[in-house]
């Protein structure tokens, strides 16, 4: 019936917001914010309706969670940045019906959700900052999934991205674009070193780890990335444990996909941060290389599919 039209792997570092206004930082993220416009105008030509953010700002302690409420508007301040957020006005539409349809399917393939369309949840900014760019039209309805996800197995996103995709392909009569909003490597600058870091990436290690995931996403060596994914989380500090990239990744065929990324911009350095914007084909698959459920299957903790 549906159809998922376009994934995506995004930034919402909040110095875009910066970006737009007069002081040190004006412009600096105009490359970044020039992606996320790409993406809202490519979304546009193929179609879609809605755009579900697994968004890596919204900490969830267990289970997995959709927020599919109606309307979304406010005024938004960052808790964990108020100097770089502070009073950015929001406003899109939600889509309940389709929420609830991503909910329904990920629970009968084995990873438990729960969709809130009677709710005055709010989203947060990793949902909110690429809406401000890519819909500020309100032409989209939006759907943001919890992806700080702090005690779930990888493989357990992985089936919840497939479960959705195959949600949107069975049970869904629109068009959708998936984004995994968070960023590769996660380490802030220290404390008081904030300004220096400011467009820097925070080691030589994790940059060269980075540029390395990037280049694999390139020429589509999904079998390594998914088989490091774990280890590249712990070690790479990856935002999220990086539950929003093994989402995008199952919804794509997992180790199956043979895809390449195009890079809309350029891998770059935010606050000690590795930062990009890339899109990925979307291609027919089966879903048999995408991992089963986990967490529903396993009586005790295994280490080797989740976070280190």
């Amino acid at each position: 019936m549906g159809k998922l039209a376009l994934v995506a792997k995004i930034t919402h570092v909040p110095s875009m917001y910066l970006s737009e206004l007069d002081g040190p930082q004006k412009g600096s993220r105009q490359s970044a914010i020039d992606g996320h416009i790409e993406i809202g105008k490519r979304c546009r030509e193929l179609g879609v309706d809605t755009i579900v953010v697994f968004d890596t700002h919204w900490l969830v302690n267990a289970n997995y969670h959709i927020n599919c409420a109606p309307h979304f508007k406010g005024n938004y301040t960052s808790g964990e940045l108020p100097h770089f957020i502070s009073n950015m006005e929001f406003e899109y539409d939600g889509n309940p019906e389709l929420g609830k349809i991503l909910a329904d399917e990920c629970t009968q393939q084995g990873v438990e959700t729960l969709a809130h369309d009677k709710t005055s949840l709010g989203p947060e900014y990793g949902t909110i900052v690429p809406m401000r760019y890519m819909n500020e039209d309100r032409h989209f309805k939006v759907i943001s999934v919890s992806a700080l996800c702090t005690v779930h197995y990888l493989n357990d996103s992985a089936r919840l991205g497939w479960a959705m995709r195959e949600a949107i392909e069975k049970h869904y009569d629109g068009t959708v674009a998936f984004l995994a909003s968070g960023s590769l490597s996660h380490r802030f600058a220290q404390n008081g070193q904030a300004p220096e870091f400011a467009n820097k990436v925070w080691s030589p290690f994790l940059e060269t780890l980075d540029h390395e995931v990037v280049e694999m996403w390139k020429r589509g060596d999904w079998k390594t990335f998914c088989e490091m994914l774990p280890e590249y989380a712990a070690k790479g500090h990856g935002e999220g444990f990086m539950h929003d990239t093994a989402m995008m990744l199952g919804a794509l065929g997992w180790s199956g996909y043979e895809g390449k990324s195009e890079v809309l911009t350029p891998y770059f350095g935010s606050s000690g941060t590795g930062q990009i914007n890339c899109v990925f084909p979307v291609t027919e698959q089966d879903g048999s290389a995408v991992p089963g459920p986990q967490a529903s299957e396993t009586k005790s903790f295994e280490p080797g599919s989740s976070r280190l």
